[in-house]
């Protein structure tokens, strides 16, 4: 028997998955898997635990350590309505669900590259670009004391270039695909370098609670950033990142990591209260010739007790985005992309305009947005101002209030009160 459960559990982590084996007996009804047999009733994501679910998710237990941190309950999509969940093909890599993905081959995005004309333009000249897109210290370089204070009802956020956010909420801190370094490549001296500089050090950033990690590629996954991270902050910090992640994350050096399924949910140790759900998105995932989408890529939901956030990380337009607002919105705030999406022939699949960026918006009842994934590397063939101007095109051809979906500088933050909508700069 001892054997038995020793292989079953060795089996579990071979398949990439959290769950991991727990005490036979009452214990192990309450698990859920792909496999199980029973329905069970689980409470909604970001409700009160019902008495004695700590003693079952060790995971959100203060007591809790780096090992059993990796349990979590995976759900059980037989009992789950209106959800689209991840699906692999017949060599097991994971694929998009949805019929509005439709990724060119490498061939035609090669060809498209060469011949489509590049409107980016970015200049050359620092002076220009500090006037267009200035760089500003952030709030906690000088008082990192101030970091997570804000009052229960409130939400702050920073942005520090890319799909780089800190926000501050329920008491925790959260980072969002953390990227200092200067290229998104795996080589120092070839690949997209960024134009605008981080507004900040990791060495300056205050405590971080949680970072949240949506993809693979190597503008939202950078080795160096991870890696310095772990070392500021080490198995405190809680990373959360998509299924097939693990490793990767722990030969980095990171050991309180957590990976999950799209619809799967976790917290951090100590704050039960603040619940984790990763999320679907539209993408693909590839840092190698040979790991296309190996692993798996998504957006994050975070439910806390006074406010609610929304990382799309980096995402085509799904209908997905209306069972996330379904289920969890309305949203206090959602950081969605609005770059990097000419030519549209080979972007669209991967990557939203600013008017598809606002439909996630309003698919998401969100009542505010950040507008992220621009103003910092060059990827894409739009003039590099382009998106704020579509963006807000976009919000008032929808009758919307351009000032609910806005941009920061970088290094700027905001300050939102979840229940009266004020905006405080």
């Amino acid at each position: 028997m001892e054997e038995e459960r020793r292989g079953g559990a060795a089996e579990e982590r071979r398949r990439g998955g959290a769950m991991e084996e727990v005490e036979e007996g009452e214990q192990r009804k309450h698990l859920i898997g792909p496999e199980a047999g029973a329905p069970v009733v689980r409470p909604k994501a970001g409700s009160p635990p019902a008495p004695g679910s700590e003693e079952l998710n060790p995971a959100c237990s203060p007591r809790s350590s780096s090992r059993s941190s990796r349990r979590s309950f995976r759900l059980d999509y037989r009992h789950e309505e209106d959800v689209t969940h991840s699906q692999r093909d017949a060599r097991g890599r994971f694929i998009n669900p949805w019929p509005t993905w439709n990724f060119p081959s490498y061939a035609t995005i090669l060809r498209l590259f060469i011949t489509e004309k590049n409107h980016s333009n970015v200049p050359s000249s620092k002076e220009i670009l500090d006037k267009e897109l200035p760089v500003l210290e952030p709030f906690f370089v000088r008082s990192p004391e101030t970091a997570g204070s804000v009052s229960p009802g409130q939400l702050r956020v920073t942005w520090l270039g890319h799909a780089t956010v800190l926000v501050e909420l329920d008491g925790l801190v959260i980072l969002t695909d953390p990227m200092f370094s200067q290229r998104a490549s795996p080589l120092p001296l070839v690949g997209p370098k960024r134009y605008r500089e981080p507004p900040c050090t990791v060495e300056q950033l205050p405590h971080v609670d949680a970072v949240l990690i949506s993809h693979t590629h190597y503008d939202h996954l950078d080795w160096a950033s991870v890696a310095a991270l772990e070392r500021r902050f080490g198995p405190e910090l809680r990373w959360l990142v998509p299924l097939g992640l693990l490793d990767w994350m722990h030969g980095c050096g990171c050991q309180n990591v957590i990976q999950l399924d799209w619809w799967e949910q976790n917290c951090v140790p100590g704050h039960d209260e603040v619940t984790f759900v990763c999320t679907p998105a539209q993408h693909w995932c590839k840092r190698t010739p040979l790991d296309d989408n190996r692993t798996l890529w998504g957006s994050w939901t975070v439910l806390g007790p006074s406010c609610r956030f929304f990382f799309a990380g980096d995402t085509g337009y799904c209908s997905s985005f209306q069972e996330i607002g379904r289920r969890y919105g309305p949203f206090d705030l959602a950081a969605i992309p609005i770059g990097a999406y000419l030519p549209r022939s080979i972007m669209r699949s991967q990557h939203v305009d600013p008017e598809e960026a606002v439909k996630i918006h309003i698919d998401l009842q969100a009542k505010h947005s950040l507008a992220i994934h621009w103003g910092t590397f060059a990827l894409a063939y739009e003039y590099y101002l382009e998106p704020p101007v579509k963006l807000r095109e976009a919000m008032e051809q929808q009758g919307r209030d351009p000032q609910d979906f806005f941009t920061l500088h970088h290094g700027e933050s905001r300050l939102l009160n979840a229940h009266t909508q004020d905006v405080f700069d």
